[in-house]
């Protein structure tokens, strides 16, 4: 009966810092530090993410949950996703427009607003789980999908949040990004857990 709320977070696996393999050059060294600070947090918050993601899945595939159950471990994954786009929009707004960068600002500023809609997005549908009728078991059913159903709508902002994220990611912003450790190890374990969901 959660097998839609998984099929709606399929592919979802981690909103990460869209990297490839590139290093530095001598570049820009404002914008290198900008990147530190964007990259020092990023492990632990995409950790989080993908974690809450799992759960989500592992709850829809648990055939022997009860909908108590399953109304908990939807609730603190969705909790868990809120406060991980949250922690994100933080981090970027904190850190401010990547200096040098032609629309820096403007680019900075949309991925600020789409990483916060998204975790309101997240934190309404725990409101919704929090919600559900767990006691009768077709009200339960019936509840779980209109959940899905506003899944689909998460997912497309979802996606524009990580487009504007690319869009921040692009050029002079790759270069310094990518050559910060803590990128590199959120790309890292971006790629293994992309390996282990397909």
């Amino acid at each position: 009966m959660n097998k839609k709320l998984a099929a709606a977070l399929s592919g979802g696996a981690v909103l990460v810092l869209a990297l490839t393999g590139c290093t530095s050059d001598e570049g820009n060294p404002e914008l290198d530090a900008w990147a530190k600070q964007v990259c020092d947090a990023v492990p632990a918050q995409n950790a989080k993410i993908s974690a809450a993601y799992v759960a989500i899945t592992k709850a829809a595939k648990d055939t022997t949950s009860t909908p108590k159950e399953l109304q908990q471990a939807d609730s603190k994954a969705f909790q868990d996703l809120a406060d991980g786009y949250k922690a994100r929009a933080s981090l970027i707004s904190e850190a401010g427009a990547p200096p040098g960068v032609e629309n820096g600002a403007q680019v900075q500023q949309d991925v600020v607003k789409k990483l916060t809609a998204l975790s309101a997005a997240y934190g309404d549908l725990k409101k919704r789980v929090d919600g559900l009728n767990t006691k009768n078991q077709a009200k339960f059913a019936s509840g779980l999908k209109d959940v899905s159903a506003e899944m689909k709508q998460v997912e497309t902002q979802r996606k524009s949040a990580i487009k504007a994220l690319k869009n921040l990611e692009s050029g002079d912003t790759k270069k310094a990004l990518t050559s910060q450790e803590g990128c590199k190890a959120a790309a890292s374990a971006s790629t293994s857990a992309a390996a282990t969901d397909s």
